[in-house]
């Protein structure tokens, strides 16, 4: 076991090779989101109602095993850091079980369907944890200054609009035209081994790359229960965790229902997904550039609040959109909006986190990212729950039974609900203060300090 408090400090990791893990992590778990409803609703005919209840499912294990998979991670004490062993094991496992997921028998149907469904996206979903706790705990670690976190951040963002690029929009060519057809799944197939190899390589390369620092494994481990309690316990948990919510829901509703939205609501083959996801995804990345200059000229709270009233009103937009044209010309203000909330939401979240290791005296970003990632991973639900309503009001319950009007029923469900989301986001945006940036030293306590009350008067206010 390595000796923390006497370790000599390490190098610094470049911020490109820190970033380009962002580029492993987001192709399987974006493939999986992407074409799940597609691979298995629209083209094997899982019922949305099975559907609905799997995701229900999916978001309550994924929302318990986030801090449990976070904890564990701050209690690791091993030659070669806290973040990194659980790295190089989540990564080929998650590739594996997504290559399943992708790989269930066209004779499979009803119950069987159902559990090999169930089982491998909770798989994927439990292994997707493992990486994201721990590669998301990596950033205010290697960088403590807000400048060079934004410089990372803003590389680690870039490198998933690429990954989104492959992921979500290349995808839905290979699957349907290279290696398959609009009704077979060997594409998803073969698609699924190509993306699970190249996120085994960019996750391993990123891992054994990144030089965590000594100091924050301090030599006591945190106990579950009371640092749980300590992080409930933080107004700014709450506020900032549902608020981001709002867009992280949101988000992943647009990413499941593209392919859809393009079949019915556009009346286009699932291919032309394609050109709306690229442009969204171009134009986010050109954003992305400009958004993280506005947040070092006005700041991370100002710029994070504009991003999401610009969201909103992309959703408006993209719902009166009836061509592919108007659809892209509406999916650039989406970009716009994304690459906003892209540039800021880690940032906003950060702070908290130094707030919490300056005050505690611990550096548990594994369990406190964790636990905000409980609200991300109640897209699970919401998700399932949307899918569902869409069989009540509008008879769509799957490929085989798609009703009278699936046009409509997935506009509700790509800019409807959306929009309703981000508007309650960019309302409560306005109403949230963060902490302000905690010098670098405060961030890398040694000794935890006596307990004490929060103190509210170090945040940043409304401009």
């Amino acid at each position: 076991m390595s000796q923390p408090g006497t370790a000599s400090a390490p190098g610094r990791t470049p911020a490109w090779r820190y970033a380009i893990g962002m580029f492993g992590t987001s192709i399987p778990i974006n493939m999986i989101k992407g074409s799940m409803i597609l691979y298995y609703v629209d083209i094997l005919g899982l019922d949305v109602r099975a559907y609905g209840v799997v995701m229900v499912i999916y978001a309550v294990i994924d929302a318990l095993d986030n801090p449990l998979l976070g904890h564990l991670s701050d209690r690791t004490r091993t030659r070669f850091g806290r973040r990194r062993p659980w790295l190089l094991v989540g990564a080929p496992m998650l590739a594996a079980c997504m290559i399943a997921f992708f790989s269930a028998p066209t004779s499979l149907q009803g119950i069987g369907l159902l559990l090999w469904f169930a089982v491998f996206a909770i798989l994927c979903e439990a292994f997707d944890s493992m990486l994201n706790a721990n590669y998301g705990a990596l950033l205010p670690e290697l960088y403590p200054q807000e400048s060079d976190r934004a410089v990372a951040n803003g590389l680690r963002q870039g490198f998933q609009l690429v990954a989104l690029v492959i992921s979500l929009a290349v995808t839905p060519l290979l699957t349907t035209n290279v290696f398959g057809t609009e009704e077979s799944t060997e594409g998803f197939q073969i698609t699924a081994i190509i993306y699970g190899a190249v996120a085994l390589v960019v996750i391993v390369f990123m891992a054994l790359g990144a030089r965590e620092r000594p100091r924050y494994s301090t030599r006591e481990r945190p106990l579950l229960l009371p640092s749980v309690w300590s992080i409930v316990r933080n107004r700014m948990f709450w506020t900032v965790g549902l608020t981001g919510a709002c867009y992280g829901i949101a988000m992943a509703l647009v990413l499941s229902g593209i392919q859809l939205y393009v079949r019915y609501s556009l009346g286009l083959p699932v291919g032309n997904a394609l050109y709306l996801q690229g442009i969204v995804i171009l134009v986010s990345a050109g954003g992305l550039v400009v958004w993280t200059r506005v947040a070092a000229r006005r700041g991370a709270l100002w710029t994070w609040r504009l991003a999401f009233a610009v969201l909103a009103a992309s959703f408006a937009a993209l719902f009166f959109a009836t061509d592919l044209v108007t659809a892209i010309a509406a999916g650039m203000l989406v970009g716009a909006g994304w690459s906003g909330m892209l540039a800021t939401n880690d940032l906003i979240v950060a702070r908290v986190l130094d707030a919490d290791a300056a005050r505690n005296g611990e550096h548990r970003e594994g369990l406190f990212l964790s636990a905000f990632g409980f609200f991300g991973r109640l897209n699970g639900i919401v998700t399932g729950l949307a899918l569902t309503s869409l069989g009540v009001f509008f008879g769509y319950n799957s490929g085989d039974d798609p009703g009278a009007d699936p046009g409509l029923a997935f506009r509700v469900y790509l800019c409807v609900y959306p929009f309703v989301l981000t508007t309650i986001g960019a309302v409560a945006a306005r109403l949230i203060s963060v902490p302000i940036e905690t010098p670098p030293t405060a961030a890398e306590p040694v000794e935890p300090p006596p307990a004490g009350p929060v103190d509210e008067s170090a945040v940043e206010r409304p401009r």
